[in-house]
Parts: structure tokens; sequence; C-alpha cells
């Protein structure tokens, strides 16, 4: 537990302040319509909605997730989540547009423009149920988990005090400002949350305990775990950290923030952008961001953390009041904060407090449009006034913010919670990519392969069957078969129901093309019978653009991975390697300005 000075105490009050005022004004133009209320009205410009989502993704969670990451497989373990940059950048090059030219107000309204009839209206009203309420609640409750073991190490708070303190005040400015809110307190929040995240890495790598970068390096605890890449010669953590991640994990799951072709809240900002081209450079950024800029500052202080709590038991003697059930890996981010002087202690609790609203707030609204526009107005009410659709928004905000609180109540660590929702969603991510750009998928394909994947991972994660198939010592198979199993028994299964069931009717489809023109060989069928009848689907005789976007995700990949790495190498003083990665992504940054003016073009 610190003691807070007055300053800290008043740098949290002013942030607080500055919140709560922001939801405050915002509030009467987000209660105009339910469009202001969750897209704010589709004016917004790629730069806002850019901060807003690394904002976002900046959540409490993040950096004890990389924490304990670190702690346990070492840098090298982060590529469980820095492979899904490629699914980002696709998103950026090829789903960014397509996504903003569907003009629905949610990702899942998207299902009743690509499928139709009964299915599609049962995929729509349960996926909305499924991602909005049961996936949101337990991303949520992984957050406020975050906040929770913050509040206990470095506050001395009890869960329920962290909770009901942590989420009052979210709940209340999401609850009034809506979308806009949101993102205008995200752009605030995201400078707070980097100013505390640099300057609390270097201020406690230099902290006497660990006595500098150079010191740190030469750590015996910390010197095994520096790699970036991880050892060669070790088969179990090359394919676990960084063959199943490069290879399957990042196409075929569904995370939330993260999703194959788009989707969730960053498909949000997508639509809630001012055009194509916002949206195109608001993802962009996102991802710049996300994965060259914020990492290596958790990462520091994660491997500060292996010298001075190099395992569980000196965090568990050094905090003796956090109880069992809650001690983990990841509370060393926690503990290493306690270090923090006056005044940096301030603004790294008013960091990690915007980080958690700024999550918060985006998952809240996000899952409230669903409640809203695809339950809701879908099934219950379609004839709601949007003072109603508004009324009913900000209800279920504080309703879905109450369960998340009670589930993180229950829970231990965030790296646990992680790999559940990628197993959960194994399988599923293949379909997300290929509806865009292939008639034959249909909706029985979605749900087929929602429901393999929830049942299968069940059975391997919560019953004998896992232990049994996948166990690290007396399995019948090596552990990490069962990411790939997952994947490659749910892709049979979907496959085989989308050729075992109707497609979906000639009107269905050609208004989805008409509408959003994928293009590609995926839909020359549904192209030449148009034809036939006269019919012209396509607006324009552009060519594809998809080549020319997975491409410039390629080149967008080497840019961003040269950086983050690059970065790297600097702080390791490992001045050789970081100039050739510098050099790789000055030339890698070149070619995609030329590519993406190619891109460009086919969209003005």
């Amino acid at each position: 537990m610190v003691a807070l000075s007055t300053f800290d105490y008043l740098l949290i009050i002013a942030f607080f302040t500055i919140t709560l005022s922001i939801g405050i004004y915002v509030s009467k133009k987000a209660g105009k319509n339910s469009s202001e209320f969750f897209l704010s009205g589709r004016t917004m410009p790629w730069w806002l909605l850019g901060v807003s989502m690394v904002a976002t993704t900046f959540s409490t969670d993040t950096p004890n997730l990389v924490t304990d990451i670190v702690r346990t497989n070492g840098v090298s373990g982060n590529w469980v989540w820095w492979a899904f940059l490629i699914t980002g950048l696709l998103t950026v090059f090829v789903y960014a547009k397509l996504w903003r030219k569907s003009n629905v107000n949610t990702d899942i309204e998207f299902y009743e423009l690509r499928y139709g009839g009964a299915p599609a209206t049962f995929l729509r009203k349960f996926r909305a149920v499924y991602l909005g309420v049961i996936f949101n609640v337990i991303t949520m409750s992984a957050v406020t988990l975050a906040a929770i073991k913050i509040g206990g190490i470095m506050l001395g708070l009890e869960p329920w005090q962290t909770v009901i303190s942590a989420g009052v005040i979210t709940v209340v400015f999401s609850a009034l400002g809506g979308f806009k809110g949101v993102v205008y307190t995200d752009f605030v929040l995201f400078f707070v949350a980097m100013g505390g995240a640099i300057g609390a890495a270097y201020y406690l790598v230099n902290i006497p305990e660990v006595g500098g970068i150079d010191k740190l390096i030469a750590n015996e605890h910390v010197a095994g775990k520096l790699s970036i890449l991880p050892d060669f010669s070790d088969t179990h953590a090359l394919i676990t950290l960084l063959i199943i991640p490069i290879a399957v994990q990042w196409w075929s799951s569904w995370y939330p923030g993260a999703e194959p072709g788009g989707g969730g809240y960053i498909a949000q900002r997508m639509l809630a952008a001012k055009d194509e081209n916002h949206a195109i450079g608001a993802t962009f950024f996102f991802n710049i961001m996300h994965y060259a800029l914020r990492p290596w500052p958790w990462i520091l202080v994660a491997l500060a953390s292996l010298v001075v709590f190099p395992d569980l038991a000196s965090i568990q003697e050094a905090f003796p009041n956090v109880a069992d059930d809650k001690l983990g890996h990841d509370l060393a981010y926690s503990a290493m904060l306690t270090k923090l002087p006056s005044g940096l202690l301030g603004l790294v609790l008013a960091s990690l407090i915007a980080a958690y609203m700024s999550t918060i707030s985006t998952q809240l609204n996000w899952g409230s449009s669903y409640m809203v526009y695809d339950f809701y107005k879908q099934q219950i009410n379609p004839n709601a006034s949007e003072k109603r659709l508004v009324a009913v928004g900000r209800l279920s905000t504080v309703v879905l913010m109450v369960l998340s609180a009670l589930l993180a109540l229950l829970l231990q660590n965030a790296l646990q919670l992680f790999e559940i929702l990628l197993v959960f969603g194994a399988g599923t991510g293949l379909i997300f990519i290929l509806r865009w750009f292939w008639w034959r998928i249909n909706a029985w394909s979605e749900i087929t392969a929602m429901f393999a994947s929830g049942i299968i991972s069940i059975v391997l994660k919560l019953t004998p069957v896992g232990a049994y198939l996948f166990d690290a010592k007396t399995g019948v198979f090596e552990d990490y078969y069962q990411y790939p199993m997952v994947v490659l028994v749910t892709t049979a299964i979907w496959l085989l129901a989308t050729y075992m069931t109707q497609p979906e009717s000639k009107d269905i489809l050609r208004g989805f093309y008409k509408k959003t023109q994928p293009g590609g060989p995926g839909w020359a069928k549904v192209i030449y019978e148009a034809n036939e009848e006269a019919i012209t689907l396509n607006d324009t005789n552009e060519g594809w653009s998809v080549p020319s976007g997975i491409l410039a995700m390629l080149l967008g990949c080497i840019l961003i991975y040269s950086c983050m790495f690059a970065t790297g190498y600097w702080i390791y003083g490992n001045y050789n390697y970081a100039l050739i990665l510098t050099g790789t992504a000055l030339i890698s940054g070149f070619f995609l300005v030329k590519i993406w003016k190619k891109i460009r073009a086919t969209i003005l």
C-alpha cells in the first residue's frame, strides 16, 4: 500500500473532473437520437477515432497481461498478441472501406445485410446477446479484475471498494455522453495513459534495486527473458509462442479488438467515420500506435519486476494481504508501481484510471448498441422512438457494468481469461474473412462454427477429455496441438454445414454485392448470373483492390514490426540490429506510401 500526497490526489481529482465534464457537456447532443448516441452521427475524423481505438485497447488489464507474459514466457511470449497485427492491417487495407460502405449501425446488423431469412434473424439476435452481453461482460471483467489488483496492491482497497469507486464514474459519463463522450474523453485519456506508462517505465528501470538499463539487461533473472524471438532449439516454445500465432491464430480466432475481417468496437469506429478514407486512416493509425509505440514501457516494467520480485513468493512476502485467489505474476506490475514517488505516482494512478475508463466506456457503449439495435429494436419494439432507444441504451449500459463487476470478483488472472477467449473463438475467424469474398458462405456456416467452437472448447477446457488428450505430461498429444485441433475440427464442421445447406437467395447476394462492392473471384458466379439477366452489380470499372490491399498489409507488417523491434534493440543497446531494422522500416514505409496512393485512388 502506498501513501498518496496531496498533489497526487489533486491530479486524480482533476482528471475525474475533466472526464465527467466532457460527458456532461456532450450529453444533450448525445441523447438527441440513437445515431448520435452510438455513432456520433457518422461525422468523426480519422485522427480522433484512431486515438480512441488506441486508448480503448490501453486498458488496465493490458500491462498486467504483458507483465504476466514476460515473466512467464519472456518478451517473445508477446507474439500471442503481436500476431494480431496481421489481422489489424487486413482490416485497414481491405475491410475498413467495406464496413463503411455497408452503412450498418452495428457489425451485428451486417448479418441481415449479408444473409436472409430466419437463420439470419436468429444469428443477429443470438450474436447480439452472445457478444454484447456474454463476451463483452467477460472482457470488461478482465479489465475490472486488473483494477481490483491495482487497488489492492497500491491503495489497500477491498475488491468491492475498487469496483464501486472505479465503476460509478465510468458508467455515469458513458450513459450520459454516449459514443461522442467516449471518443472525446479517449483523446484526453490517451495522453494521460501514455505519459503515465512512459514515466513509470523510465523511473522504475532506474531505481536502486534495478540499477539502470545496463544492469537490468545483465541481471540473471532477466537475461533469459530478453529475446524478441523464442529459442529455436526449444520446439515447444517455438511452436507455442511463434508458429501457432503467426500461422494459425491471427486468422482463425475471434478476439475483441482483433477480429478477422474487422468487427466489434473497431467496426463501430469505422462506421462512425466521415467516409471510407477516414475509416482506413483511423485503423492504420491505431495499428501503428498499438504495436509500434506502446509495448515497450510495459515490457520494461515487467523485466524490472523480475529483479525486484523474481517469483510469486517474493510478491506474496511483500504484499501478505493479497488473497491467494488473486495472487499471480500479473500482480508484479502493480507491485512495481508502489515504488513511484509523489507526483509521478498520482500521474500513473490517473493513467491507470484513464486506461480503465477508456476501455470500459467503449465496451459499454459498444455492447449497449447491440442491445438497442440488434435486440430491443429488432426483436421487442421495432417502432420504438429515438428517445426510447437512447433510454434503453443508457439502461443497458448500467446493467452491463453491474454484470461485469460481479464476474470480476470471481476471477484470478488476466492471462487465464485471455487464453479462454482465444480458444472459444478458435475456428470462427476464417468465416469472418471469407463472408465478404465468397458467395457460398451462408448464415448456417456462422451458426455452426459458433456452436462447434464453443462446444469443443468447453469439452477440452472443462472436462477430463482435454486433460486426457493434451495434458503437458500425460496427454496423448503435445499440449500445443490443442488450439490447431479446435480450429481444424471447427473449420471442417462449418464447411460441411455450408455445403449441406442452401445458399443465400439471389436477391440477398446481389443486394449485398451492390452495396459493398467486395469484388473478387468468389463472386464470379453471382455476377455472371446477374449479367445473364441484364442486371449490373459493379458500380465502377476499377479492378479488384484486394491484391493491392494484401501487399499493403505485408509492407505495413514489415514497417510496424521493424519499428517495434528496432525500439527494443535501441533499448537493449544492440545498435547493429537497431540500425538494420530502422532502415528496413524506412524502406517499407516508402513502398507502402506508393501502394497506399494506388488503393486510395480506387476509393475516391
